[in-house]
C-alpha cells in the first residue's frame, strides 16, 4: 500500500498529553488521583470576555476573516504589546494564528530550510525539539542545569551564535522551569545577540503577564533596539487569559516574517473565526482585573510548592518567578527503591510515584533534563497541599 510521509515518522505525541490521559484512565477507574502534569491555567477569563463572544455570535456574518486576523484583533494586539514596551509596531508588522504552537509552527516554516540549525535552551518546551523534528531542522540544546538556575549563560549563547544557526528560540518565563530572566540577565543575552547579524530570534514569551516578586518583563529589543529587525515576539491568550481552548497566537516582528505567516494562514487555517476575535479583542482590550488576580495567586502557590521541595532531603529546585511551574532536580532518586521497584531515571520516577500516590508529573527528559520533573500547580487549590504531601511522602518511603 502507499506509505505515509517521512515527515510523520519524526513526529511524536506530547509527553506531557500521555500523562495526562494516563491520569484521566486512572481516575476513571476510580483511583484518587491529582494531575500535577498538564500547563493548564484552570481559571476562566472575565464575565466582558464572554459579553464579548455572545454578541458577535448575535451579529455573526457567516464570512471568511483575514489572513492575518481581524483588523480590531490587530489594533488590540498592538495595544497590548505597547504596554509591554514594543513601540512604532503596526498592522503589517502583527499576524495571529490558532495558539501560539501554530504560530511557531509557522514560524519554523517561514525560517527554517530542511538541515537550519536552530538553537535553544534546554530544559525546553517540548514543541520546540517536535516542531524543529518534523520540518527537518538541526537542533541544538544548550544545557542550562539546576547548577545554573536553568538559565542561559552570555558565554553558552556566544558559542552557540558562532556556529551561526538561522534561528534562536528564547523562553521567558520559561516552561517548563518557571524561572525568569532579569533585567541585566537579558542585556548580557542582547549584548550577544547583536554580534551575530545572521540569527533569526524568536522570543517565546507568553507568560509575559504571571512574573512575580518585581522582576518586571524584559526583552531583548528593550535593551538593544538595533535587534528588531530580526527578531519576533510570539504571545498568546491561553495563560494570561484563562483561554487555552479558544486557541489564539499572536506574533509581532518584521514587516517580511508578518507578511510570510499571513500568507501560510492562508493555506492553513484560512483565520481565526469572528466569535474567538471578539473574545480576544475584549480580553486584550478590557479590564485586566483576572490577569492580576491569578498572577498574585500563582505567586502564593509557588511560595507554598517552593517551600515544600526545598524541606525534602536531595531535592534541588531553583526558585521559579513566573509562569505556574516548578521543575526540581530528583536525581537524588536514582539507583534507590520504593518498595519493590527500583527507580533508575526521571521516567520511572514519575511511572512509580503516579502509581504508588496517584500524583501525575512529567519526566524531565521530555523537556531535555533527564534529572528532573515538573510540577504544574495549577490544580485545584484543595488538591495542592495534598498532592506536596504525597510527594513529600514518596521521597521519605525511598530505600
Amino acid at each position: 500500500m502507499p506509505q505515509l510521509a517521512g515527515r510523520v515518522g519524526r513526529a511524536k505525541p506530547s509527553t506531557i498529553m500521555v500523562i495526562a490521559q494516563k491520569a484521566r484512565q486512572l481516575k476513571a477507574a476510580g483511583r484518587d488521583i491529582i494531575s500535577l502534569s498538564v500547563g493548564v491555567p484552570n481559571f476562566l477569563p472575565g464575565d466582558h470576555v464572554y459579553a464579548a463572544a455572545r454578541d458577535a455570535l448575535d451579529h455573526d456574518s457567516g464570512q471568511y476573516g483575514n489572513n492575518r486576523g481581524s483588523e480590531a484583533l490587530q489594533d488590540a494586539f498592538l495595544g497590548h504589546i505597547e504596554a509591554l514596551g514594543f513601540s512604532g509596531y503596526q498592522r503589517a508588522n502583527v499576524s495571529m494564528g490558532i495558539g501560539a504552537k501554530q504560530i511557531l509552527y509557522n514560524l519554523a516554516e517561514a525560517l527554517l530550510d530542511e538541515g537550519d540549525e536552530i538553537a535553544f535552551a534546554a530544559p525546553y518546551w517540548t514543541t520546540y525539539r517536535d516542531i524543529s523534528d518534523i520540518i527537518g531542522a538541526r537542533i541544538h540544546p544548550l544545557p542550562c542545569g539546576p547548577q545554573q538556575n536553568y538559565k542561559l549563560a552570555p558565554e553558552q549563547l556566544g558559542a552557540a551564535l558562532a556556529r551561526k544557526p538561522k534561528v534562536f528560540l528564547f523562553n521567558n518565563p520559561s516552561n517548563p522551569t518557571g524561572m525568569v530572566y532579569t533585567r541585566d540577565e537579558i542585556a548580557a543575552l542582547a549584548d550577544v545577540l547583536v554580534k551575530y547579524p545572521d540569527t533569526w530570534i524568536v522570543t517565546d514569551d507568553i507568560y509575559a503577564a504571571m512574573i512575580f516578586d518585581g522582576v518586571g518583563y524584559h526583552n531583548f529589543v528593550h535593551l538593544r533596539p538595533e535587534l528588531r529587525d530580526r527578531l519576533i515576539f510570539v504571545d498568546s491568550l491561553s495563560k494570561t487569559y484563562g483561554m487555552p481552548g479558544w486557541r489564539v497566537g499572536l506574533l509581532a516582528g518584521p514587516e517580511s516574517v508578518a507578511k510570510a505567516v499571513t500568507t501560510l494562514n492562508s493555506s492553513h487555517i484560512t483565520s481565526l473565526p469572528e466569535v474567538v476575535s471578539a473574545a480576544a479583542v475584549a480580553a486584550l482590550a478590557g479590564p485586566q482585573d483576572v490577569t492580576r488576580a491569578k498572577c498574585r495567586e500563582f505567586a502564593e502557590r509557588r511560595d507554598v510548592v517552593y517551600a515544600a521541595l526545598s524541606a525534602i532531603p536531595g531535592v534541588v529546585c531553583p526558585r521559579p518567578q513566573g509562569a505556574f511551574y516548578a521543575f526540581p532536580d530528583i536525581s537524588v532518586a536514582f539507583g534507590k527503591r520504593h518498595g519493590d521497584v527500583q527507580i533508575t531515571d526521571d521516567v520511572g520516577f514519575c511511572a512509580t510515584l503516579l502509581d504508588a500516590k496517584g500524583v501525575a508529573c512529567v519526566p524531565g527528559s521530555a523537556f531535555g533534563e533527564p534529572r528532573s520533573m515538573r510540577i504544574s500547580y495549577t490544580c485545584p487549590a484543595a488538591q495542592l497541599q495534598p498532592a506536596l504531601q504525597r510527594i513529600t511522602e514518596f521521597f521519605a518511603e525511598l530505600a
